[in-house]
């Protein structure tokens, strides 16, 4: 069973987050910042992190710096709901940095399977 690492300060979007992916058949672990979020990626070694970029304690940017320099093969989706911050794009920014993909929220939970599915190299819908 593949393993999702879902980073999320929006506790309400961490459990939904959570609820979508396990209801798909995915092992998920979660965190409320990039701090716990980077010990989560040391301990559970997921496949896959869904990371928002706009949180407390540590950005989601910042966090995917640090998770592709230990792991630079990290497959990572990234999500915001304020896609800017001032008038800078930080989708465009994480995309930049290799996350594998970016979503805008709110998001169609189909369009957040499908990522997850890409990553893993494996059709939407395919039990993991």
């Amino acid at each position: 069973m593949a393993k999702i690492l879902v980073v999320d300060d929006d506790a309400a979007v961490r459990t939904t987050l959570e609820q979508i992916l396990e209801d798909a058949g995915y092992d998920v672990v979660t965190a409320r910042d990039g701090v716990r979020g980077m010990s989560a990626f040391s301990n559970a070694q997921p496949d896959v992190i869904v990371m928002d970029i706009v949180m407390p304690e540590q950005n989601g940017i910042d966090t995917i710096v640090e998770m592709r320099k230990a792991a630079p093969d990290a497959k990572i989706i990234a999500i915001s709901g304020g896609a800017r911050v001032g008038n800078i794009d930080v989708l465009k920014i994480a995309k930049h940095l290799g996350a594998a993909a970016v979503i805008a929220k709110p998001f169609d939970p189909s369009e957040l399977l499908s990522c997850v599915a890409q990553c893993l190299n494996t059709a939407p819908g395919h039990r993991p």
